[in-house]
């Protein structure tokens, strides 16, 4: 048999080298992009610690608080489970399709079994047992927020016990620190400022009247001891010695330094140049 001969492949075209311009420059036209960067996962492990998972916050309650990842879980999955509608007043189940009219309104007339057939797993429908799963849910999420309640009551209690003690304590260490205080203002009350200045007011006058006393003592000669020479009025008082008068002069001196420097002081006090109590 004569056959037709195949003819021979075409030649590919030349592969481009890898340093013409239009290889470096211009990309292929059927070349796919590249894929978008990946997220850091920092970013998203920070997003994760914060309840937000997959752009979703964490389910929060009507006070602002955070549910238990339990019950927020429980809660996303009734919202995205979609319901099953009632099926209505005509619905029965698989195993009374096949019964009579007599068995059916026996079972009728018979509660207890028609709650058993209700109920049970077995012939109840889809949407009422979605019903129950959903109570059921419901009846554990409470369950567990009466338990934690109860825990936060008692650590409520022990906390309000602890914070009344600690009260108590800091009132009667209030009282403590008054009595103490008035025993201190009752040692500092002769070096307050009302009481010094009258210090120096009557400091200040005694040296007065000192100072007077000992000019009118040595006026009147009381001051001096020793004999001297009569005076010429024959009163026989006798005349102070020279060493006496100079003795006299001293002290008298010295206590009027202290008078001039007292009635200094109160006169700093007067015009309020005194530190401290300007």
């Amino acid at each position: 048999m004569y056959t037709t001969p195949t003819p021979p492949p075409p030649i590919p075209p030349p592969k481009p080298n890898s340093h013409d311009v239009s290889r470096l420059g211009t990309p292929a036209g059927n070349s796919p992009r590249p894929p978008p960067p990946v997220p850091d996962n920092g970013y998203s492990g920070g997003l994760e610690s914060m309840g937000v998972s997959n752009g979703r916050i964490a389910t929060t309650d009507a006070s602002g608080l955070i549910l238990a990842p339990s019950a927020a879980t429980s809660g996303i999955a009734r919202q995205h489970q979609e319901p099953i509608p009632d099926p209505g007043d005509t619905w029965l189940p698989r195993m009374l399709e096949d019964k009579s009219k007599q068995d059916l309104a026996e079972i009728l007339s018979n509660p207890s079994v028609l709650q058993a057939l209700t109920v049970s797993p077995a012939t109840m429908h889809p949407s009422l047992a979605q019903t129950q799963d959903a109570l059921q849910t419901a009846l554990d999420e409470n369950i567990n927020l009466a338990q934690h309640l109860t825990e936060l009551e008692t650590r409520l209690a022990h906390q309000r016990s602890a914070t009344q003690a600690q009260l108590l304590s800091a009132h009667a260490l209030d009282r403590q620190w008054r009595s103490r205080q008035a025993d201190m203002d009752t040692a500092l009350a002769p070096f307050a400022p009302a009481a010094l200045y009258t210090r120096l007011t009557q400091a200040l006058q005694e040296q007065e009247m000192l100072c007077a006393a000992m000019e009118e003592s040595f006026l009147e000669g009381e001051g001096t001891q020793g004999g001297g020479s009569k005076g010429d009025d024959g009163a026989g008082r006798s005349l102070a010695t020279e060493r006496e008068t100079l003795d006299w002069v001293r002290r008298y001196r010295e206590a009027r330094r202290l008078y001039y420097l007292r009635q200094e002081r109160k006169e700093r006090w007067n015009e309020r140049r005194v530190g401290g109590w300007r």
